[in-house]
């Protein structure tokens, strides 16, 4: 057996101003002497819903490649990692202090940064993907069942649909904020009515004021096996465009929605959601996920490498 080499693992609450609420995130530097097994097994150990290693850019002008780890696979995309990760790199120095923007690599490819130092507390933006829109599941009230619902608290004339900008997502619409806060997270009841369909995340959602959503997002039943995350990037930019395209939202140039998450399960968090249309076109040309970060450990990870190990699930 190796010696341990020794790694520094920053902890950082995402999508918040207050430490301990938003969506905690591990993120492991100067990754690049830990193997995919390792750094599966790292995520285990934090047991967060993800955790993230930096290595060094494959592209000149990148800032670092990011891999992103739930603690039970890898995944190609993400949003609190992606803001997350971003706000440890300028932390660190590794990107400049006075960066307006930067890329970062990820499965699905190059991901700009952009980084507003507008307003009292600093905030990072990430640019999704196009979106993309799936398919839309009938069974309505199978669906409602599954979440601990009738069919009533499902918001009319709005699809139950697959969307996607990396990582696809079912959203259901409800009527209000106690309809969001009356479901349940429960993995057999789900898989039962989405196995046919490929066992997408829920992301479930209500609009509660002009540009303001309230959600929640299971995923016991899916790849990911999260009960309930905390506060979901990679969702909340089909979000906008969702909620937008079936007029939850009104459409404008500019959208900027607000989108609470967290809150039933103690995580408050807010996801800053903005959208681009160009000449009022169905689809956004540009969507952004933003939010702030805050600081909360900084520790030493001790472990060795097995390069001949592999991932299993």
């Amino acid at each position: 057996m190796s010696p341990n080499r020794r790694y520094r693992l920053r902890w950082v609450d995402v999508f918040t101003e207050r430490a301990l609420a938003g969506n905690p995130l591990a993120v492991v530097l100067e990754a690049d002497g830990l193997s995919p097994a390792r750094m599966q097994a790292i995520a285990r150990e934090t047991n967060l819903s993800e955790t993230t290693f930096v290595l060094p850019a494959t592209s000149a002008g990148n800032a670092a490649r990011v891999r992103i780890f739930t603690p039970h696979m890898e995944l190609p995309f993400a949003g609190h990692p992606t803001v997350g990760t971003g706000w440890v790199l300028l932390d660190e120095g590794i990107v400049a202090e006075d960066a307006g923007s930067f890329v970062l690599e990820e499965g699905v490819g190059p991901v700009p940064v952009r980084v507003d130092r507008s307003g009292p507390t600093q905030r990072l933006w990430m640019t999704h993907p196009p979106v993309k829109y799936g398919e839309v599941l009938d069974e309505r009230r199978d669906i409602a069942t599954a979440l601990g619902l009738s069919t009533e608290h499902l918001a009319r004339d709005v699809p139950i649909q697959v969307v996607t900008t990396g990582v696809p997502f079912l959203y259901v619409a409800l009527t209000d904020a106690r309809a969001v806060d009356a479901a349940v997270s429960s993995r057999e009841a789900l898989t039962s009515v989405l196995d046919a369909h490929g066992l997408p995340p829920v992301f479930l959602f209500a609009a509660v004021g002009e540009n303001r959503l309230y959600s929640r997002m299971f995923g016991p039943h899916s790849a990911t096996r999260i009960t309930e995350d905390p506060a979901t990037g990679s969702a909340s930019g089909p979000l906008g465009a969702f909620a937008v395209r079936y007029g939850l939202i009104a459409r404008a140039a500019e959208v900027p929605i607000v989108s609470e998450q967290g809150t039933k399960m103690g995580r408050q968090s807010f996801v800053r959601i903005r959208l681009i249309y160009a000449d009022l076109a169905d689809d956004p040309n540009r969507i952004e996920v933003g939010g702030s970060v805050v600081p909360v450990m900084t520790a030493e990870l001790a472990v060795t490498d097995d390069p001949d190990s592999t991932i299993t699930s």
